[in-house]
């Protein structure tokens, strides 16, 4: 009998043992609330050592394309995600009247060129008459000094014929011969002087035409340079209706389509478009982000910051401080920061959405190779665990927290690193998958037995 009832204890002890013990352990070991230690997101690792702040991939250089002159397209050479060079015609608008007033005013540029070459020939003409003129008149002139010589001969000799008549030795045909002599002089002479008048008439007036052929010149390329410059306002009249890209982009954005009319003007009401495409440079693409008024004290021109694309939020990609805004935003109390991207991407598109992290110089290294390997960018904000301050705890003066293995809690020394908005880096210590005491009760001790649920 007594058999039989040792018997039946050791079993019901060992059929009930194990739940009434569960029933003790619940009355009696306290209940603690724990968590499972993991990897944080990169840009939540940047973040404990540093400010963060949200922005937007913006481009420094971009355009919306469009004619000088307004006009119909009538060719579009490009669509969204076109690459461009500086230079190269996107759209063409119709021409077709432009092109005539370039050929007219080339006609007229050729009509003034003759007019020059006109005008050349008759200044050639008017100063061959004047040189002709001037060799007359010195001529005449030359011939009436040899008149006037011979004039005065005459008269001499008809002094002397008259003297030696009066004393009985000369004839009186001598006389008269002289005499006649005399006055056939004197007529050539007077005769000279009417011919050296006469050409220096001749010579005026050949030098006034010179001076009229200089002036028809002078019209004459005055014409021409009027004509070659009305051709090259038509000609740039022409060029304005081929839309060319600024710099080397890409299109990002297609604003009108052919058939439809873009005007440079365009005001409200109107139906023409302002813009043929939208292109941007790539290359000069940063990072505009509104960094709150308390937080501005982080920032600092060039100093070094992490971004993490919202579509991409586990690569960490280098930038640093390119220019802070002079102003603030009162309604928002922030502050634009534009940041500048050492790490260049693929993936990086205009008005993606990004994380930024301002980080101290030492936070962060900004100055390992930019062509390194991604994972090789992210290691030390990936090796950075982050757990709430609550769970933190200081025994015999050393940091720590409650490390539960089984059912019973260890405490682990950590190295921790910042602490802020009640989280704290810890730089080493633990690892992911650990299960740490979320708020521990100050009872608890190092290899306690515990209860615990997740936080």
């Amino acid at each position: 009998m007594r058999l039989s009832l040792l018997a039946g204890i050791s079993f019901a002890l060992w059929l009930f043992g194990p739940a009434i013990s569960g029933f003790a352990d619940r009355m009696r070991l306290p209940l603690v609330k724990t968590m499972i230690v993991s990897a944080p997101p990169p840009a939540a690792a940047a973040a404990a050592s540093g400010t963060a702040a949200n922005g937007y991939v913006v481009a420094a250089r971009r355009a919306a394309l469009s004619s000088d002159v307004p006009g119909r397209i009538v060719e579009l050479l490009v669509k969204e995600g076109s690459v461009v060079k500086q230079g190269d015609v996107v759209a063409r608008l119709y021409s077709d009247e432009f092109a005539a007033a370039l050929a007219r005013s080339i006609a007229d540029l050729r009509v003034a060129e003759a007019s020059v070459g006109r005008a050349k020939a008759g200044f050639d003409a008017a100063k061959s008459d004047e040189r002709q003129s001037l060799d007359g008149v010195e001529s005449s002139r030359e011939q009436l000094v040899e008149a006037t010589a011979q004039s005065q001969f005459a008269n001499a000799e008809l002094t002397r014929s008259r003297d030696l008549s009066q004393l009985g030795i000369g004839s009186p045909r001598e006389t008269e011969r002289s005499q006649s002599e005399a006055s056939a002089a004197q007529a050539r002479m007077r005769s000279l002087e009417a011919a050296l008048r006469r050409t220096n008439s001749a010579a005026i007036s050949a030098q006034l035409r010179v001076q009229v052929a200089e002036s028809e010149i002078a019209v004459a390329f005055a014409q021409q340079q009027a004509a070659q410059a009305t051709v090259q306002q038509a000609q740039a009249t022409l060029d304005k209706t081929n839309v060319k890209a600024p710099f080397d982009g890409i299109v990002v954005l297609k604003d009108a389509e052919v058939g439809e009319v873009v005007s440079p003007n365009v005001q409200g009401g109107n139906n023409a478009r302002g813009a043929v495409c939208t292109m941007v440079d790539f290359n000069s693409l940063e990072v505009q982000a509104n960094v709150p008024e308390t937080a501005l004290s982080m920032v600092v021109e060039g100093g070094p910051c992490a971004v993490f694309l919202d579509a991409d939020p586990d690569r960490m990609l280098k930038g640093k401080v390119d220019r802070i805004w002079p102003t603030a935003d009162r309604q928002k109390a922030t502050v634009e920061v534009r940041v500048q991207l050492l790490d260049r991407s693929s993936a990086i598109r205009p008005e993606m959405g990004v994380r930024v992290v301002f980080q101290k110089a030492a936070a962060v290294t900004l100055d390992a190779p930019q062509n390194a390997a991604p994972d090789a960018a992210t290691t030390q904000a990936k090796a950075v665990l982050v757990i709430p301050e609550s769970a933190l705890v200081e025994i015999g003066g050393k940091t720590g927290a409650f490390v539960i293995e089984r059912d019973a809690v260890w405490f682990q020394v950590l190295s921790i690193g910042e602490r802020k908005a009640s989280r704290a880096a810890v730089l080493s210590g633990l690892r992911v998958g650990q299960r740490i005491v979320l708020e521990p009760p100050t009872t608890l001790r190092d290899s306690d037995r515990v209860q615990f649920s997740d936080g």
